[in-house]
């Protein structure tokens, strides 16, 4: 293990492996607070593609432009670190579909529609909301 420490030291240096331990460690804690309480805060027909979802519609453009902006950073930031908690500890699928759901781009909706759809994914999200007295996610029939 002294080993491994000594090879990893030569190219990167002790206070960025330390931060970068702090920064999993933070995260990991992080994601089993937040993921939850945004699946679990979500409507049950969120991810049913025969819903629309219009956000801020009937704010002033400006507001609403900004406001979407804002909120694909956030969507970004969620997708990276989900994709790093695939290697690092952490609930990573469950935060890239938050990530995802926070972006906006063509096709997004089937995207969440097929992540969601995924019987071990579903089963997961749908046992936390049970656990919360929410009703089960209800998704479109397939085709």
């Amino acid at each position: 293990m002294d080993d491994l420490l000594a090879i990893a030291q030569q190219w990167v240096p002790v206070d960025v492996l330390i931060g970068l331990t702090v920064a999993s460690a933070v995260g990991f804690v992080g994601s089993l607070i937040a993921i939850p309480l945004i699946l679990v805060r979500l409507p049950a027909d969120y991810f049913d593609t025969r819903t629309p979802r219009h956000w801020m519609k009937d704010h002033h453009p400006v507001l609403r432009m900004l406001g979407l902006a804002a909120k694909n950073v956030v969507g970004v930031v969620f997708l990276v670190a989900g994709f790093a908690m695939l290697f690092l500890p952490g609930q990573g699928l469950l935060t890239m579909l938050i990530g995802v759901s926070l972006m906006d781009f063509p096709r997004k909706r089937e995207l969440e529609a097929k992540m969601v759809g995924q019987p071990t994914l579903l089963g997961v999200i749908n046992g936390m909301r049970r656990k919360f007295d929410k009703p089960p996610l209800t998704l479109a029939p397939g085709p």
